[in-house]
C-alpha cells in the first residue's frame, strides 16, 4: 500500500535486535571495507565541528548508502557526501538532539563543581566525612536520573536521520516521528542500542581504533531496525545509465 511521504506509517513492536545485527551484518559484508571507509570519515568529519553541524549531513550519506545497499543499488565512497542534499534538515534534527543534551548536562557538571566546592572545608578545618559522603550520594542518584534522561533521548532520535534520508521529511517532522515510532518500540531498540553500546566499548578498548570497525555494523542494524519499523521508502536507484541499443 502507498504511503504517503510526509505521514508515513509505523510499525508497532516491530524490532528485533539480533535479527538486526544479523541481517545489518550481511547487508554489508560483502563491501565491509568500503563501510568502514565511510563511517570513519564521516565520524571524524562530524566531529570536527561544535554541536555536530556537521555530523547531520554525514549521518545521512551513511544511512542513504546504507539504504542504497540494501536495495541493491551502487554505492561508492562518494556517496557519504551526498549527504549534504539533506544539509538544512538534518542540522535541524541534530540540534533538536543536541540542545536537550546540554540543557541537561552543563548545568549537572556546574552543580557539580559548586556542590564539591561548598562541601569542601574552609579556613583549614578538617573535611566533615559525612557532609562528602552524602553529597556524593546525592549527586550519584541525579547523575543516574541523568543517564536515564540521555537513554530516552537517544532512543527517540534513532529514527530521526533515517526518516531524513528514506522519506525526504523535514528536520522536525523526521524528529517528532522519530519520537513516536520509537515510543511504540521502546524496549526492543532499547535492547538494540544497548547491544550497540557494548559493541562499540569493545572497539573503543582496542585502542579506540577498533570503533571504527565495529560502528558500520552497528548502524547497519539500526538501518534494519527502521526498515522493520518503516519499511524502505522510494530512494531513487544510483544506478549507471543503460547501455545504448541499436536498430
Amino acid at each position: 500500500m502507498f504511503v504517503p511521504p510526509d505521514n508515513p506509517e509505523f510499525k508497532r513492536n516491530a524490532v528485533a535486535p539480533m535479527e538486526c545485527l544479523q541481517s545489518g551484518w550481511e547487508m554489508i559484508k560483502s563491501r565491509y571495507w568500503l563501510f568502514v571507509g565511510i563511517s570513519a570519515v564521516g565520524l571524524i568529519i562530524g566531529s570536527v565541528v561544535p554541536l555536530g553541524l556537521l555530523l547531520g549531513p554525514m549521518m545521512c550519506g551513511i544511512y542513504l548508502a546504507l539504504f542504497q545497499a540494501r536495495k541493491g543499488n551502487l554505492v561508492d565512497f562518494n556517496t557519504l557526501f551526498k549527504g549534504f542534499d539533506y544539509f538544512g534538515e538534518s542540522v535541524v534534527a541534530t540540534l533538536i538532539h543536541m540542545i536537550p543534551i546540554v540543557v541537561i548536562f552543563v548545568p549537572t557538571y556546574i552543580a557539580f563543581y559548586v556542590g564539591l566546592f561548598m562541601t569542601m572545608p574552609q579556613g583549614g578545618s578538617q573535611p566533615d566525612p559525612s557532609m562528602m559522603l552524602g553529597f556524593f550520594g546525592v549527586f550519584a542518584v541525579f547523575w543516574f536520573v541523568m543517564m536515564i534522561l540521555l537513554i530516552l533521548i537517544s532512543v527517540a532520535f534513532t529514527f530521526a536521520y533515517p526518516l531524513i534520508v528514506d522519506r525526504r521529511l523535514s528536520g522536525v517532522a523526521a524528529v517528532k516521528l522519530s519520537i513516536k515510532a520509537a515510543m511504540a518500540n521502546f524496549w526492543r531498540l532499547l535492547a538494540l542500542l544497548l547491544i550497540n553500546g557494548i559493541l562499540n566499548l569493545v572497539g573503543i578498548l582496542f585502542c579506540y581504533v577498533g570503533l571504527f570497525f565495529v560502528v558500520p555494523i552497528t548502524l547497519a542494524a539500526i538501518a534494519r531496525a527502521y526498515e522493520q519499523v518503516f519499511g524502505l521508502g522510494d530512494i531513487q536507484p544510483n544506478l549507471p545509465p543503460p547501455p545504448p541499443t541499436f536498430g
